[in-house]
C-alpha cells in the first residue's frame, strides 16, 4: 500500500501564512454592504456558489483579497470591489468576517459515508492523506499554518473550488501553501469531490 510522500507531508506540515496587520471587526462591519450582494452581510452567502466568509480565519481571508487584488487569482466579479480597497480595508473586512459565526450547512445522508470517509482517513492507495490533517476534525482549520477552516461551506462552491484544483489553478503567491490543494485534488475522481464536498457542508466547527 502506498504511503503519502515525504515531501507532500512536508508541505502539509511545515506551511505557514504570511502576516497581516490586525483589523478592525467595526470598521469592516461598514465596509462590508460592498460584499453583502454575493456573500450576505455577515459573510454567510445564501447563494451556494459564492463562499460563505463567516468564521474564516482573518489572516486567510486577507490573504485571498490582496492575491484577487493583484490579480494572482482571478475574480473578475470581485476586481473591481477588490481594486478599490486600501490594504486596512482588507484588514478591516477579514476581521468583522473572522468574528461572526458560521450558519450550518445540512449534508445529503446517502453521500455521508464516502464523504467522512475521505476526510478523516484519505485515501492512501492513491496517496490522498485526510483532509482533517490539514482542515481540523471538526473543519475548523488551522490559522497558524495557513488552511482554511471548511465547516458548513456550500458543497457547490467546495466542489467548484475542487475542480479547479484538479485543473491545476492555484490562484498563488508562490508560496507552499498555495500548492498542497493542487496536488492532492488531482488524485481524487469527481464522484469522490462530490461526497467530500457534501460531507464538509454538514460539518459543524463544534463537533
Amino acid at each position: 500500500m502506498k504511503v503519502l510522500s515525504q515531501a507532500l507531508m512536508c508541505l502539509i506540515l511545515m506551511v505557514a501564512p504570511p502576516v497581516y496587520a490586525a483589523g478592525d471587526p467595526e470598521q469592516g462591519q461598514q465596509r462590508a454592504a460592498l460584499c453583502a450582494a454575493c456573500h450576505g452581510m455577515d459573510g454567510n452567502s445564501m447563494v451556494a456558489m459564492w463562499p460563505k466568509l463567516a468564521g474564516q480565519h482573518a489572516p486567510y481571508l486577507e490573504r485571498q483579497l490582496n492575491l484577487i487584488k493583484s490579480g494572482a487569482r482571478p475574480v473578475p466579479e470581485m476586481m473591481g470591489i477588490a481594486a478599490s480597497l486600501s490594504e486596512q480595508d482588507m484588514a478591516d473586512l477579514s476581521a468583522y468576517y473572522a468574528a461572526q459565526e458560521t450558519s450550518p450547512g445540512i449534508a445529503k445522508p446517502e453521500q455521508l459515508e464516502l464523504g467522512e470517509r475521505i476526510y478523516r482517513a484519505g485515501i492512501a492507495e492513491r496517496e490522498v492523506p485526510a483532509c482533517m490533517a490539514c482542515h481540523g476534525p471538526s473543519g475548523a482549520g488551522n490559522p497558524l499554518a495557513g488552511y482554511p477552516a471548511v465547516a458548513g461551506q456550500h458543497s457547490v462552491y467546495t466542489a467548484k473550488m475542487l475542480t479547479r484544483y484538479v485543473a491545476g489553478e492555484t490562484w498563488s503567491d508562490n508560496s507552499e501553501v498555495s500548492k498542497v490543494m493542487p496536488q492532492v485534488a488531482k488524485r481524487l475522481e469527481a464522484s469522490e469531490i462530490e461526497a467530500l464536498a457534501n460531507y464538509i457542508e454538514g460539518l459543524y466547527s463544534a463537533q
